[in-house]
Formats: C-alpha cells, structure tokens, sequence
C-alpha cells in the first residue's frame, strides 16, 4: 500500500443525492465515497463503466467494471457546507398506469412533471484521503491532474449534479485540520451529524448498494483509522 494522497476539492455548489422519490429531494452534507471513488478514477483517466457488458445485457443503466480498482478513501470536511433549497420542475416517471391519460396530450413529450425542492451544498469544501495498493496509481492521478495523460477520459468533473462544477481540484502534500466521517456503531448512535453515505453502488440491484452510517469527527489533523473504506470493496 502506497503513501496517503491529500485531494482537496471546492465547489460553489454541489449535490449529492442517493435514490429518492418524492418532493423534497436531499444532499448528503458531503461527498459520498462511491462518488469520490469515481471522480478519483476520472481524474486517473480510469475508465469505471463496462461499457460493453451493458450493450449486451441492453442494461437500462451504465454497469460497472468488476475489475475496476479498488481505493481506500477518507472524507473529511475542511469547512461545513452550508445548505440551500431551490424549486424546479422535475420530470419523473409514474408508477403503473398513473397519469396514462396525459400521455396522449403531450404528444411523446414529457408528461409527468411536478415541482420539487431540492437542497444544495454552499461552499463545499472537503479533503480526500487516498490509498491504493497500485503503486503506480499516484504517479498517474498527478498526470491525470497536470493534463498530460494522452488516454480517453470520461466527461467533466462534476460536483454531484451535472449542472454544478468545481472550483478547485488539487493534491495538497498533507491533510489539513478537517471533521473526518467516521461510522457511526450502535453503542453510539447519537453523535450528531450522522448521515448515510454510499460506499458501493449497485446499479443493477439497488438492494444491494452499501450506505452505512457515518458521522463526522472533532477537527483533527488526519483521519483516524476507522475513517478509512475501501471502495467499492476490498481488493481480493
């Protein structure tokens, strides 16, 4: 296992949901691990989607490489984001035959659409521990950073919703004071602050997608051991 990497991240402004339904739609206060784990692996220029796999299996949603590699993160926030609430039109799909007589009146256009709120981070500011057991992976995140891996990479980074981008990306030589996420055990479950963060996503089996309970420690220098996951799960 390689040295740590320090990764610090700002946005003016991001988002990070897991799966809901509703009118209200909700941030988690920071960055969860799977969407640090593949914004890592972009900024590798690491290609995490089996793009094949889900032409053959004509997969409703992008799968994901088996042999993606692994990470161990920590998460970290440098300053709290504050939240905000804005109203939008959503478009969403009804369940069962609700709302089929619409459908015929829009004439193929999107039928199903309602007001949300939906909640936004303010001056995201965050630190990302990094370890791999690759040890030619730092080498190639500094590449990827400084722009000089002549690969394909996926997309532009972005802060949770696709509309949302990043101010500031950048290796930092060590951690600085931050509230490390740290799971939450059942002997103490009244930290405060709690919140469940997606450490592995299943897309095809949503059941299966990991999000324990984590809650962010006092200000400390570097992350205590348990702050640390692997991503999405141990290399074998």
């Amino acid at each position: 296992m390689n040295q740590p990497l320090w990764l610090r991240v700002r946005a003016p402004f991001a988002a990070f949901r897991w799966l809901q339904a509703g009118v209200y739609r909700a941030t988690s206060p920071i960055m969860p691990y799977s969407a640090a784990w593949g914004l890592i692996l972009n900024l590798a220029h690491v290609e995490s989607r089996d793009l094949a796999a889900t032409r053959k299996k004509a997969s409703p949603v992008t799968l994901t490489r088996a042999d993606a590699p692994a990470l161990k993160l920590a998460l970290g926030t440098t300053q709290p984001s504050e939240k905000a609430t804005l109203y939008q039109q959503l478009h969403s799909y009804p369940v069962g035959s609700s709302g089929k007589e619409l459908a015929k009146r829009t004439h193929g256009s999107k039928y199903w659409i309602a007001p949300a709120k939906r909640e936004l981070l303010v001056d995201l500011d965050m630190q990302i521990g990094i370890q791999s057991p690759d040890e030619a992976f730092p080498a190639r995140l500094r590449a990827g950073l400084r722009g000089d891996l002549d690969v394909p990479r996926y997309g532009l980074p972005f802060a949770g919703d696709n509309d949302l981008l990043f101010d500031r990306i950048e290796l930092i030589d060590d951690p600085t004071p931050a509230r490390w996420y740290t799971p939450v055990a059942a002997e103490d479950d009244q930290r405060r602050g709690s919140c469940r963060l997606t450490v592995a996503i299943d897309r095809r089996d949503a059941s299966r997608t990991e999000a324990p309970l984590f809650a962010p420690t006092e200000p400390a220098a570097e992350p205590p051991a348990e702050a640390w996951r692997w991503c999405p799960g141990a290399p074998a």
